[in-house]
């Protein structure tokens, strides 16, 4: 499979070194490199463009400004310097957000989600199979049933669960299980008292939260953005609400 990108940086060194990241990736094709949003939008508007590596704070128009005219957007990657927009750029259905200056791994990472989220869109082996997942709960841990087996998860090794449409991915420390399945009905049915909604996106584990800055959230090193309608919940958490 072949996910064609585009580079969008005002910067040229952020862009020099995006290039060199995605080269690496063999199912990463370059359809070019745009210092400006609005040199892109033809491109953009074509179909052919998969996945979009997007700066914020660019002079002609903000990323988020840009993202907001797209009537039907590709993938994004939001590349910044700037933390503080990444819940307005989650509220947009991104689908990462890495902070500059990033490691290849930290990219390897966001390309490998974008990967993951086109093969469950366009394999129809795997959404035919998929759609025969359950999950159950019960006191202590889950039962998922995705990939021809049966996965138990205990609850306090369940990290956090991310919700991608019609899909949820269970992330513990040591795997992800991606399965069919509704963010909703897990955050009604999780025990209350070990996990939290804190975005549309996302439900985390009380006992795996180690800080909060602004609107983010840090759960066992990772930095989640935190919802605005989810955000009084998690103060009180801290004693702060």
């Amino acid at each position: 499979m072949k996910i064609n990108c585009l580079i969008i940086d005002d910067e040229f060194l952020a862009r020099d070194y995006l290039k060199a990241y995605v080269e690496k990736l063999p199912f990463l094709n370059l359809l070019g490199d745009f210092n400006s949003p609005l040199k892109a939008i033809d491109l953009i508007k074509s179909g052919k463009v998969d996945l979009l590596f997007l700066d914020i704070q660019m002079s002609d128009i903000t990323g988020l400004d840009f993202i907001k005219t797209l009537d039907n957007p590709p993938n994004i990657i939001i590349t910044t310097a700037y933390k503080e927009f990444a819940v307005d750029g989650y509220e947009l259905n991104v689908i990462d957000y890495i902070l500059k200056p990033f490691s290849f791994e930290r990219f390897l990472k966001a390309a490998n989600k974008v990967l993951e989220k086109i093969e469950h869109e366009t394999n129809p082996i795997q959404r035919t199979y998929t759609n025969q997942t359950e999950t159950s709960l019960h006191e202590n841990y889950l039962i998922i049933r995705a990939d021809r087996k049966h996965y138990k998860i205990n609850y306090d090794d369940l990290v956090y669960i991310e919700g991608q449409k019609a899909y949820v991915t269970f992330h513990t420390k040591s795997k992800k299980i991606t399965a069919l399945a509704s963010l909703k009905d897990l955050d009604q049915k999780l025990p209350e008292n070990n996990f939290v909604r804190i975005h549309k996106s996302y439900i985390v584990s009380v006992k795996h939260i180690e800080s909060l800055e602004g609107n983010i959230l840090e759960v066992n090193g990772l930095h989640l953005p935190v919802g605005k309608s989810y955000k009084s919940d998690i103060e009180k958490l801290f004693g702060i609400g």
